[in-house]
C-alpha cells in the first residue's frame, strides 16, 4: 500500500522526465533549424610562389674520352678514377723500349746529316777552290804555250804533230778549269750537293720529330683540368688507337640535366632560378638557373628536357650524381590564397567554390592563378577572409544552413 507521501514524488519525477525531453527534443530542433557544423577554409592574403619540381642529373657540358695514339703495353697508371687532375698530368704510361730505340737512331741520322753539312761547308767548298786555282793556272800557262806554238807553227819553226799536242793540251786544261769550277759551285749554299746535303738534314730533323712525337705518346697526359670519372684500363693491357682508356670531366660550368612533364611547358622560361639538392646530400640546397629548354618533345617519355646552370656549386657535387630540382616558375606577392582542395570542376574552365554566406552555402565562381604546395591564387571571385567548404565535405548543397567551425586561415578543421 502506497504511503501518500510517495504521490507527489512520482509526480515531481514524471515532470522532471518530461523537461529532460523536451530540452533535448528543443537543442535537437536547434541544431536542425542551425544545421550541422562543417570545417571551412578561410581566404588570407598571402605570398605565393609557383614551383614545378623533377630529377636530374649532374653533368659538365662536355667530357673528354682520354685515349692513346699509338699500340703499346701499358707499364703504369699513376692516378686513380675520382682524382683530380691538372692539364698536363701524366694518366698513364705506356712501355717506351721501342720508342727510345726509334728516337736513338733519328737522333743520329741528324748528327750524321749535319756532320756531312759541315763537311761541305768546311772541308769541301775550301778543297773545290784550291782545285779550281790550280786548273786555271794551269790552263793560263797552257793556253800561253799554245800561242806560242801556234805562232812558230805559222812561222813554219814547228811541225802539225807539235802543234796538234798544244792544241789537245789546251783543251784538256780548259775542260778540267770548267770541272773545276762546277765543282766549287756545288758546294756553295746554292750548289746541288750542298742543297741535297741541306734537303737529308732536314728529312733527318722531321724524322727526329716524328720519333720524339711517338716517344711522348707513350706517356698518356690530361688534355684539361678536370675529374676523372672512369677507367677501362690496366697495368699490362694492350691498348690501340682510337679506344677510351678513360673519361674526363673538365673543370668548367656545372650543369644539371633535368626531364620535365611535357605539361609544365608553358610554365618555363630561360632565366628562371632554382633551388637544387643532391639526393646524397637532402638537407643541403644550392641555387642554379634555367638555361636551355628543348625545343623538341619526347615522344616516349612525354617530357622536355631542360639544363640548369649551377654558378657556385658545393664541392660534394659529383658527375652523374641525381639530384631534385625545385624551378620558380611564378610569384605572387599579398594575393589572394585558398587551399587547392577547396576548388570543384577545377579542371574545368569555370572552377566554383562553396562559400558560406550568414550562415548559409552558396556556390561562387572563381577565377584561379598560379598553384603552389596544395595552395591555389584566386585572382576573381573572393575576397581575402571568405569562409570555403572543403569539396570533400560530403554531399553540401546550396542554400543549406550549417554551422562552421572557426578555424585558422587557409586551416580546414
Amino acid at each position: 500500500m502506497n504511503s501518500p507521501q510517495a504521490k507527489p514524488r512520482r509526480h515531481w519525477l514524471r515532470w522532471f522526465l518530461l523537461l529532460a525531453v523536451a530540452a533535448l527534443a528543443a537543442f535537437a530542433l536547434a541544431g536542425f533549424v542551425r544545421g550541422p557544423k562543417v570545417a571551412v577554409y578561410q581566404a588570407v592574403r598571402s605570398d605565393l610562389v609557383q614551383t614545378i619540381v623533377a630529377s636530374g642529373k649532374v653533368t659538365t657540358p662536355q667530357r673528354v674520352e682520354v685515349g692513346s695514339q699509338v699500340t703499346g703495353r701499358v707499364a703504369a697508371i699513376p692516378v686513380a678514377e675520382g682524382q683530380a687532375v691538372r692539364a698536363g698530368q701524366t694518366l698513364i704510361v705506356l712501355d717506351d723500349a721501342e720508342a727510345r730505340a726509334a728516337l736513338d737512331q733519328a737522333v743520329s741520322a741528324v748528327r750524321q746529316a749535319e756532320a756531312r753539312l759541315r763537311q761541305l761547308r768546311e772541308v769541301g767548298l775550301p778543297e773545290a777552290e784550291q782545285t779550281l786555282r790550280q786548273a786555271e793556272a794551269t790552263a793560263l800557262q797552257i793556253t800561253n804555250q799554245h800561242a806560242r806554238i801556234k805562232k812558230l807553227y805559222a812561222d813554219g819553226f814547228v811541225g802539225k804533230a807539235q802543234m796538234d799536242d798544244a792544241q789537245r793540251n789546251l783543251e784538256v786544261a780548259q775542260s778540267q778549269s770548267r770541272a773545276a769550277q762546277l765543282q766549287v759551285q756545288t758546294n756553295r749554299s746554292d750548289g746541288s750537293d750542298y742543297q741535297l746535303a741541306q734537303t737529308a738534314l732536314l728529312q733527318a730533323q722531321a724524322n727526329l720529330k716524328l720519333a720524339q712525337a711517338r716517344r711522348d705518346y707513350t706517356l698518356i697526359k690530361a688534355p684539361a683540368d678536370g675529374t676523372l670519372i672512369s677507367r677501362n684500363v690496366e697495368p699490362g693491357s694492350v691498348v690501340q688507337p682510337g679506344k677510351m682508356l678513360m673519361g674526363l670531366a673538365p673543370v668548367g660550368e656545372t650543369q644539371l640535366v633535368v626531364q620535365i612533364d611535357e605539361k609544365n611547358l608553358a610554365y618555363l622560361k630561360l632565366g628562371q632560378p632554382a633551388l637544387v639538392s643532391a639526393d646524397a646530400y637532402p638537407g643541403e640546397r644550392f641555387k642554379a638557373e634555367l638555361i636551355y629548354i628543348n625545343p623538341a618533345v619526347d615522344a616516349l617519355r612525354g617530357s622536355v628536357e631542360v639544363k640548369l646552370r649551377a654558378p657556385a656549386p658545393p664541392a660534394y657535387l659529383r658527375q652523374d650524381m641525381t639530384v631534385s630540382v625545385e624551378i620558380e616558375v611564378a610569384r605572387r606577392a599579398k594575393t589572394v590564397v585558398l587551399p587547392s582542395d577547396a576548388l570543384r570542376d577545377a579542371a574545368s574552365n569555370k572552377p566554383w567554390v562553396m562559400t558560406v554566406q550568414d550562415g548559409r552555402t552558396k556556390q561562387q565562381q572563381v577565377r584561379i592563378g598560379i598553384r603552389s604546395d596544395g595552395k591555389v591564387e584566386i585572382l576573381q571571385g573572393l575576397q581575402p577572409g571568405a569562409l570555403v567548404i572543403p569539396a570533400g565535405s560530403g554531399s553540401i548543397k546550396e542554400g543549406q544552413r550549417i554551422r562552421t567551425v572557426t578555424s585558422e586561415p587557409a586551416t580546414a578543421i
